[in-house]
């Protein structure tokens, strides 16, 4: 079975589930997020690259377990998944719970 692949997907799919139908950041349709998103991939390409590359591999995988589709630089597709649900699951968190830091709390009211 694929397991990292089924679990891979998986975790794009509540991520972007999480955002669409119940936090609703818009965050999809911001351009910081896309470009801090190429900024990830800009570091993730030669970090994952050299820890996967097939010719003297740092990480191993369990062939099974996966699609066997590498891109750039023998880097496993799943890996690009579980990258995009990391980055876009923290920020999103941090989109909700600053959102929450920053309503003030009518029940704080300060006296002079």
């Amino acid at each position: 079975m694929l397991e990292y692949t089924v679990f891979a997907v998986l975790s794009v799919v509540v991520v972007v589930a999480l955002e669409l139908l119940w936090w609703r950041t818009g965050v999809f349709t911001r351009v910081q997020y896309w470009i801090a998103m190429a900024i990830v991939l800009g570091f993730q390409v030669p970090v994952d690259g050299w820890l996967t590359k097939l010719s003297d591999p740092i990480v191993l995988y369990e062939e099974r377990e996966m699609t066997g589709w590498r891109i750039p630089w023998d880097i496993p597709v799943e890996d690009f998944f579980f990258g995009f649900s990391m980055v876009t699951l923290t920020i999103l968190l941090w989109l909700r719970l600053g959102a929450r830091s920053s309503t003030p709390d009518p029940s704080s009211k300060r006296t002079p």
